[in-house]
């Protein structure tokens, strides 16, 4: 079977004959409309498919001449427009079939074995009468057989169903395609909260060392001066006991023994200040705070008093590495100093724009006078300096301590912490 493809666009012609050559059919090509007018006149093919916007004679007007001198040979329109004016268009002109572009080789080939059955029928073309047909202010007149006509309504169909099948993979495709960004913009978004958490992180870190930097400045500089008023006490002493070793042995041996009490307090001064060094040198981090308690419990004997840990497990509290010894200091000053203790308890409550960790005791408490007294570096040094380390140590990442317990009824150390600086869920607080 011979068949004539007139189609301008090289590209597109070399598509359609190796589509129709590899189906077993002789191609012929013509690139305009006349060109296709001498060599349906010349070499007589079987079927037409012809594009129809071309330059000078389009596809319309082919038809309508081909059908002219020839109204058995079927021509197939080729086009990639697609509306019902096209297909009304196309029935005025003669055509007896549509193909739209990019054409499936199955869909070509059906579309030629169609026309070629129908041209084969008998009374194909019977009852080819012209009708009027209005559509969008135009008129069409058509004449067609209803096999024809029936055939190109078919042909229309088919495409119409191959397009909507496109057209649900097409959307198939987006939703997966839509699915796949959601989950990207989900990853997105992921990455940015983890990024802004790192930040926040990344800043209360540097504020926290900065904090850290200024305090160890200043402790360098108290203890530097303790230590020199220390060694002026010691010497002092020493020189006396010197002095009177020959003639006031008694007084001498006092001052002896001054002095050797003055070296404990300078190697006292010498441990905290080792003590005191390692605060803010390490980044402060996220730490649960019950598993903080059960560590400090471990380096402090408790004899036959009861601890209770009552922090709700998960909870945590972003501080400096060094807060265990903030709980070991807490548990320890209620050993040394409640005198009647039994019962040491840490729980975690909810202020009005905090979170506070509670250590309470049922000692001899704190004097009223005494409350903030033994926070500060001068009264720590008589009894200890563990609370005031803790103050420093909390306030690296502006935490807070107090005390407001009963005295003769027991202590109540209160560690607020800042709604930034704790993971409390609400309801697991008490």
């Amino acid at each position: 079977m011979n068949i004539l493809v007139v189609e301008d666009s090289r590209t597109q012609a070399e598509f359609l004959r190796q589509i129709l050559e590899t189906a077993g059919y002789n191609v012929m090509v013509a690139g305009n409309g006349a060109e296709a007018i001498k060599q349906v006149e010349t070499a007589r093919p079987d079927v037409v498919l012809t594009d129809i916007l071309m330059p000078g004679i389009d596809g319309y007007e082919l038809c309508r001449r081909i059908k002219q001198q020839n109204p058995d040979l079927p021509v197939i329109m080729v086009t990639v427009l697609f509306d019902p004016a096209d297909v009304l268009k196309g029935l005025a002109a003669g055509a007896d079939s549509f193909i739209v572009k990019p054409p499936s080789p199955e869909h070509v080939c059906s579309q030629i074995e169609g026309v070629m059955r129908v041209q084969g029928m008998t009374g194909a073309r019977e009852g080819a009468e012209e009708l009027e047909i209005t559509f969008n202010g135009n008129t069409y007149t058509i004449k067609a057989g209803k096999i024809q006509i029936l055939n190109t309504l078919l042909s229309t169909y088919t495409i119409a169903v191959a397009k909507n099948a496109e057209l649900h993979k097409v959307q198939a495709q987006l939703r997966s395609l839509n699915d796949r960004l959601r989950l990207a913009v989900d990853e997105v978004s992921k990455s940015n909260e983890d990024l802004a958490e790192e930040n926040l992180n990344r800043r209360r870190a540097e504020k926290a060392l900065a904090e850290a930097s200024r305090k160890l400045q200043l402790m360098a500089s108290i203890t530097r001066h303790d230590l020199l008023n220390q060694l002026s006490v010691l010497w002092g002493h020493l020189d006396l006991a010197l002095e009177l070793r020959e003639t006031d042995q008694a007084n001498a041996w006092r001052h002896v023994e001054n002095a050797v009490e003055m070296v404990k307090r300078i190697n006292n001064t010498l441990q905290f200040t080792a003590e005191y060094q390692k605060v803010g040198t390490v980044a402060p981090a996220w730490q649960e705070i019950r598993s903080l308690v059960e560590a400090a419990v471990s380096y402090v004997p408790l004899g036959t008093v009861t601890l209770e840990n009552k922090i709700p497990p998960g909870v945590e509290v972003f501080a400096d590495p060094l807060i265990e010894k903030v709980f070991t200091n807490l548990i320890d000053n209620a050993l040394r100093h409640g005198e009647k203790v039994t019962r040491i308890s840490f729980s975690l409550k909810r202020g009005e724009d905090s979170c506070i960790i509670v250590c309470e005791d049922d000692g001899v408490g704190v004097p009223v006078d005494e409350k903030e007294k033994i926070f500060s570096y001068a009264y720590g040094k008589n009894t200890g300096l563990g609370l005031f380390l803790s103050r420093e140590i909390l306030g690296i990442t502006g935490i807070t301590i107090r005390e407001t317990g009963n005295p003769g009824v027991g202590a109540r150390f209160e560690i607020l912490c800042p709604p930034d600086m704790i993971h409390a869920p609400l309801s697991r607080t008490g």
